[in-house]
């Protein structure tokens, strides 16, 4: 008898069933409206980009000093031949003398939203005064009113300003983290491979949260979680498209726009990658934490059972999201620590 036609569910079928979600998570999940689960399309781009300019918070210097708590500056850096001056936020524990480690951090927001100002609270909060670390938020241009490769430009050029003035700014360019989460992971994985490239400065650690890094936007994970998680396979073409423009599609995509393309990953510092496993991201960040491994580099990779894309941001009191906090910065203190 033929059991070809007997056996398991239809593949394309199975393919689309989600692990299941976190109960905690998925309680939350549950409390969004229609509009927040919206996904992102070329029509509604440029309306959704205006909301979020204008309802995304964007707290002032003295409100990010927190009562005299933070030392903050705003710096304006000069970028590279192209002309674009780039906007650094510069933050540190006020009281702290001598030269501190440095958290060189991009925001999320798909490369297409997002500001430097919005993330600070938080790495104030959960890092800076408990491991005595000093943190610059980068203002990076979003798309499509600038495509690749100015975003990463821009992260390189504050790099490079931040190494050549780090006695100025009270920090030890040789304690150096890169990190970043969601569109700012894979702007920060990028970052990683053009200073290596360049021979820029050379960071001791990258940090990459739920890294956006293909966009060819094609792994199991990108279809099994369409229509599902917070930021799907819909949004990430839109986002993808505004980035590479007429590169989109293209064959010969630069790994410094999109690292997964990378084919050499060795000589990189040792990377710290998490990812949930109800997210759209999981396949090619696992796969990229793989890729460095089998390059001869150091990678830890934490998947978040049953996490969305943000689980954290937005359930931060979940247990899960706890966990991962503490999980990160275990990393990072080990990582400073040996430097």
């Amino acid at each position: 008898m033929n059991h070809a036609h007997a056996s398991g569910p239809d593949p394309v079928s199975a393919a689309r069933v989600a692990p299941p979600l976190d109960p905690e998570l998925r309680a939350v999940l549950e409390g969004f409206d229609d509009e927040a689960r919206r996904p992102f399309t070329p029509e509604n781009l440029a309306a959704r980009q205006e909301q979020d300019a204008a309802t995304r918070p964007r707290p002032t210097v003295d409100e990010l000093r927190a009562d005299g708590l933070f030392e903050v500056t705003e710096l304006r850096v000069p970028g590279d031949a192209r002309g674009r001056d780039v906007t650094l936020v510069s933050a540190r524990p006020a009281g702290v003398t001598g030269p501190l480690p440095l958290l060189y951090y991009l925001h999320g927001g798909g490369m297409i939203m997002g500001n430097a100002w919005s993330v600070l609270p938080q790495l104030l909060h959960d890092w800076a005064a408990e491991l005595e670390l000093a943190v610059v938020s980068v203002e990076y241009g979003l798309a499509p009113r600038v495509r690749y490769p100015d975003p990463v430009e821009d992260c390189y050029a504050g790099l490079v300003w931040v190494s050549a003035h780090a006695a100025e700014l009270g920090i030890d360019p040789d304690r150096i983290v890169i990190g970043g989460k969601s569109a700012g992971a894979g702007l920060a994985a990028a970052l990683a491979l053009l200073t290596r490239d360049r021979g820029g400065p050379a960071p001791i650690g990258q940090l990459l949260l739920c890294p956006m890094l293909d966009d060819r936007n094609d792994t199991f994970s990108s279809h099994q979680m369409a229509g599902v998680d917070t930021w799907d396979r819909t949004s990430n073409a839109t986002a993808w498209q505004a980035v590479l423009g007429d590169l989109h599609g293209a064959t010969d995509v630069p790994p410094y726009a999109a690292p997964a393309r990378a084919t050499d990953l060795s000589g990189l510092p040792p990377a710290y990658i998490d990812v949930g496993s109800v997210e759209t991201f999981r396949d090619e960040d696992v796969a990229y934490a793989d890729a460095i491994w089998r390059a001869g580099g150091q990678a830890e990779l934490h998947v978040w059972p049953g996490a969305f894309h943000g689980f954290d941001t937005f359930a931060p009191q979940a247990a899960l999201s706890e966990d991962a906090l503490a999980t990160r910065t275990r990393w990072l203190r080990r990582i400073l620590t040996r430097s």
